[in-house]
């Protein structure tokens, strides 16, 4: 497995971080925004807790998505877009 190794920001200060390619294949498929249903069609998975665990989650920690709507996590019209540093990382990828 491909793993890069990219700085993520902290409140301390700076840290060193891992992006699995489990988040960088994510991060190649995220279009706008698009549900959590539909990154997990893109990415041809089938299983929502291996989609939630490898890929979804490490990328929100990792600041490199952001929910559109960040202050209901469970709303059935939640989506997932890039952040700005999910732009560059992804941009860098290429």
């Amino acid at each position: 497995m491909f793993r890069m190794v990219v700085p993520l920001g902290a409140a301390t200060g700076e840290v060193t971080g891992e992006v699995t390619g489990e988040v960088e294949r994510l991060l190649s498929v995220v279009a706008g925004a698009m549900s959590r249903t539909e990154l997990q069609d893109a990415l041809g998975l089938s299983t929502e807790e291996n989609f939630r665990q490898k890929y979804l989650v490490p990328a929100l920690d990792a600041g490199l998505i952001e929910m559109t709507i960040p202050g209901k996590p469970t709303s059935r019209l939640q989506k997932y877009r890039l952040t700005e540093k999910g732009r560059a990382l992804s941009h860098n990828a290429l």
